[in-house]
Parts: C-alpha cells; structure tokens; sequence
C-alpha cells in the first residue's frame, strides 16, 4: 500500500515538472502584463497582435509548408523502403536496418554540418530546396522504423497466397500491405510533420537569408527577450500538438477495435 502511494507521489511529481513551464507559458498568452511577473488581468491582445505580425506568419506559414512537404515525400519513400525490407531478404540487410538507427541518434549538429558540406559541394544556394531535402533526409528514417515494426508482425504468408492466387505486385501492395500499414504511415506522418515543424539545429545550417522558418524566427526574437506574442504562438502550436496526439491514439484506438 506505502509503495502504491509514494509511485503516485512520484508519477505527480513527473506530471507536476513536465507540464509547469507549459502551463505558464499558456497563462501568460492571456496575461495582460507585458513580462508575465504578475497577473494582470485576462486579455487576448497579444493573439490579435500575433495576427497583425506578418514577419511572424509568414515564418509560421513557411514552416508549415515545409513540414507538409516534407513529411509527405518522407513518408512515401520511407514506406517503399519499409516494404522493401519487410518482402525482400538479401544479404546485409541488417546491416542496412542498423544504418538507420545511426542516423536517428546521430546529434543534429552532426546531421547538420554533414548536409551543409553536401550541398556545398553540389554547388546549392541554400533556402527553400536544401531546407526541404534536409528535412526529408532526418524523418525518412523514423518513418521506415515504424511502418517496418507494423509490418514485421503480419504473417507473410498471406502474401504469398495472394501470388498464388494470381495477384500483381501492386495488388498485393495496395489491397493487403497498405491496409494493415496504413496506421503506422499516418502516425509516422504525424511524428515527421512535428520533428520538422521544430526543427531547430539543422535548419539553422541549411537554409539561407531568404527563406525563415518559424523555430529560427522564435529563437533570434527570444536573445532580446521572450514577446508576449510569442507566447500566443507557441500556445497555438501546443494546442496543434494536443490534436496530433489526440489523432495518433484515435488511429491506434481504431486500429486495435479492427
């Protein structure tokens, strides 16, 4: 029983620490003080400030677009690939699995310098092209990985039913693999759509003065202090996040009842 009560003690403890800074932030969105020392009264002014600030859209505009863009064509290569690995055995395939674990844990300034060397030696002007490919390359591995963990676990003989009864490739592909992967591609949208959305290092390294996403505009707007309208913003990015989060357990929730 005293055990029972001290792992709840703990796991509030967690919750208390984790969502804190998270709650203030959100209270002082609607704090009509400037600096968020005290409370000042509810106000939304600095949403409807957030709204006139068309630097600050068009950098939020831009990151959306790239992260769209980016986790869409992530998720199509990386499900081919996924599905190259789950129907194919040849030799060194574990080898090449691991090589996509490498890249997930590499640290981002390691990813980053490695992408500015390439497009440098490409010949590249950075901006809106280098940002994208830089995006692509950082999700596509964390979207194999999960539609791969979905599909390892689908009996394979099933396929090879569906060729002896006379269905294509592509049948196969779209009637059989695609359904059962469908959760892990759009979960695996999800989580590309939020890396790249957040990005930070790597964007800094690879995209030029002319095109400036949302997490580089934050971070050069908070050396001078954090605005209230910054605030405002990240509330509504935390409010996407929740609806993401609120997706993924829906489409897991589903997919479980199926």
């Amino acid at each position: 029983m005293l055990k029972r009560h001290i792992s709840k003690v703990l796991l509030l403890f967690v919750y208390v620490y984790l969502y804190t800074p998270i709650f203030i932030l959100i209270g002082n969105s609607f704090n009509a003080s400037k600096y968020g020392l005290k409370w000042n009264g509810f106000t939304i002014k600095w949403y409807e400030l957030l709204w006139d600030n068309d630097t600050l859209l068009e950098a939020a505009f831009n990151s959306i677009t790239i992260a769209v863009l980016a986790s869409s064509i992530a998720v199509v290569i990386g499900t081919l690939g996924a599905v190259a690995l789950f129907k194919h055995k040849f030799k060194g395939k574990r080898f090449i699995s691991g090589l996509l674990f490498v890249v997930m844990m590499s640290p981002d300034i390691v990813m980053a310098i490695s992408l500015l060397s390439l497009f440098i030696i490409l010949g590249l002007d950075l901006g809106f092209v280098t940002l994208l490919i830089a995006h692509i390359t950082f999700c596509i591995p964390f979207v194999v990985i999960t539609v791969y963990s979905r599909l390892s676990n689908f009996d394979n003989s099933i396929l090879e039913a569906g060729k002896d009864l006379g269905a294509s490739e592509g049948t196969i592909f779209k009637r059989i693999i695609l359904p059962i992967a469908k959760p892990a591609i759009i979960s695996s949208w999800l989580l590309s759509f939020t890396l790249s959305l957040d990005d930070v290092i790597v964007s800094s390294f690879v995209t030029g003065p002319s095109f400036e996403v949302l997490p580089l505009k934050i971070y050069s707007m908070v050396k001078v202090g954090v605005s209230p309208e910054v605030n405002a913003l990240a509330t509504m990015m935390i409010v996407i996040s929740i609806s993401f989060v609120i997706t993924a357990a829906l489409i897991n929730k589903n997919d479980k009842t199926v």
